[in-house]
């Protein structure tokens, strides 16, 4: 393509051009930013390790743009051609880039190293974008350089503003991550269309500009279209058993599975959030029994949940007629609903959701501990997932803990789902660690959840000694794993998974967030 550019000087037709340079610098920094937040977004959604994706991601797209920008200097020979293939180019990438990693991680396992070049990528192009608009406006008209600068800047700031707050207020929750990252994709070569219209000086010259563009228009416009189908099959990729339900609510990403039924006990109905298992339809009683029922041992009539939005904790906990009230926080209302109204999960929580005694709060469990000035609980149930996160890794501090005690009655417990000793022990061991440096008495204790493996929790109080491990006399019949036999086993660990030294977790220094993420390596 050979695009030159016309004379033009300070007339109003020249300060039209400007104007219009200015605004593909606006549009520019805006969809630049944008890439960058759903390459963030994408690697959290996926790996789950939000800092180490922010990190690499920044690090790698401020290094290319530097890069670009000295590829970029043979370039302002002829700046319009130039600016023209980039931002066909940088919206060919932009737009490719989430389908592309997320067809690499679903059937390729290469997520990180495709990530890494496509972040190089998106980052050198965006790099080259202002040398070129520099020298279009310096040719349209002659300044000093400076000003010029403070003028490019003082654009480029503002659409990184609106990029960055479009993003996470309007991209994402009308058109999602696919889309979204397609339509920003759109903006690019809108802004290639209009610069090269404007400036190239032949008829031909704008004839090809406006064919390319079109043509990429159409591509994007196909990547759009096909997005959900693409999603699902994507998706499926990750799971065992065929999808059932899958959505993306505000805060995680909710899919169901189940597998071929081969008899009514082996009805296996799986909840994922964010890809990580929450329970299995056929052993997930062993799970929620041995979270609840060592907990109930004493007063009762007051419970507290935290998380548990399946249902499935609050189920065990109704059991017991003598419970008075449940107050169940979890952050996500779309898990909740989904236990409600969707059969498959609905018919495993024995209608809890809907009891009269229980009273559901959409609220971060942290904010919501710390803002709590109400009746004392006689028992507290932290049915969290596993702190493979800072956001969750928040919910195993001191601090929390500490605050949580605050809501303790004096005789009452708590119960802290603690993730494997076994695949993940020193996370185990320090949420036991943790505990006791927020002043509480700890009692730890296993089980055996064949869809999870070993599991661990710590059974906690805050007078007298370690609380016992042990059913109430109120405790329902009916109990398919706990009783009073496997609990007394249930806190012996065998030597190669004893309890040893850790650092405790605290909101500044998050140790467990280390610890979850070496855990389960090599199974």
């Amino acid at each position: 393509m050979s695009l030159s550019l016309p004379s033009l000087s300070a007339m109003p037709e020249g300060r039209a051009a400007r104007l219009l340079v200015l605004a593909a610098v606006f549009v520019c920094a805006a969809c630049g930013l944008v890439y960058e937040l759903a390459l963030v977004t994408l690697g959290s959604y996926l790996l789950g390790n939000s800092i180490a994706q922010t990190s690499l991601v920044i690090a790698v797209s401020m290094f290319a743009m530097g890069v670009g920008a000295v590829l970029a200097k043979p370039l302002t020979a002829r700046p319009l051609r130039a600016f023209v293939g980039v931002e066909i180019a940088l919206a060919a990438v932009g737009g490719a880039s989430v389908p592309a990693l997320y067809a690499s991680f679903a059937w390729l396992h290469l997520y990180t190293p495709m990530m890494l070049v496509v972040t190089f990528l998106i980052g050198a192009l965006v790099g080259a974008e202002i040398p070129l608009l520099m020298e279009l406006l310096q040719r349209l008209r002659r300044q000093q350089a400076s000003l010029a600068v403070a003028d490019i800047n003082a654009v480029d700031y503002v659409g990184a503003l609106i990029g960055g707050l479009a993003f996470p207020f309007l991209l994402l929750p009308t058109l999602g991550l696919l889309v979204g990252t397609v339509a920003t994709a759109a903006l690019n070569v809108i802004a290639a269309w209009m610069v090269g219209v404007a400036l190239a000086g032949a008829r031909r010259q704008r004839g090809l500009v406006t064919a390319v563009c079109g043509v990429l228009a159409v591509a994007l416009g196909l990547t759009a279209v096909t997005a959900d189908s693409f999603e699902l099959n994507a998706r499926q990729a990750l799971y065992r058993d065929p999808i059932i339900h899958s959505q993306r609510s505000a805060y995680q990403d909710i899919v169901v599975t189940r597998g071929a039924p081969v008899g009514p006990e082996f009805d296996d109905v799986r909840l994922f959030l964010d890809g990580d298992l929450q329970f299995s339809s056929l052993d997930e009683y062993r799970y929620h029994e041995m979270l609840v029922h060592p907990a109930m041992n004493g007063t009762h009539q007051r419970v507290l949940i935290l998380g548990g939005g399946d249902g499935l904790a609050a189920r065990e906990v109704l059991r017991y007629q003598s419970v008075s009230s449940v107050t169940l926080v979890d952050l996500d209302p779309a898990v909740v609903s989904l236990a409600r109204s969707f059969e498959p999960v609905s018919s495993l929580t024995s209608g809890s959701l809907e009891d009269p005694r229980l009273t559901y709060v959409s609220d971060d469990a942290f904010s919501w501990v710390r803002d709590y000035s109400g009746a004392p609980f006689d028992v507290v149930i932290a049915d969290f997932p596993d702190p493979d996160s800072t956001a969750l890794a928040k919910l195993y501090s001191v601090e929390n803990y500490s605050m949580i005690a605050r809501l303790l009655a004096p005789s009452g417990r708590m119960v802290v789902q603690a993730g494997s000793p076994f695949f993940a022990p020193d996370a185990f061991w320090s949420v036991r660690h943790t505990l006791a440096e927020a002043g509480w008495r700890t009692t730890p204790y296993q089980a055996d959840v064949p869809s999870f493996g070993n599991w661990g929790y710590v059974l906690a109080s805050r007078d007298g000694s370690a609380p016992e491990l042990a059913l109430d006399d109120e405790a329902p019949g009916g109990l398919r794993y706990a009783s009073d036999a496997v609990l007394a086993a249930a806190s012996s660990f065998p030597p190669d998974r004893a309890e040893r030294p850790t650092s405790v977790t605290t909101l500044l220094d998050p140790a467990i967030l280390d610890y979850a993420r070496k855990g389960w390596v090599g199974y």
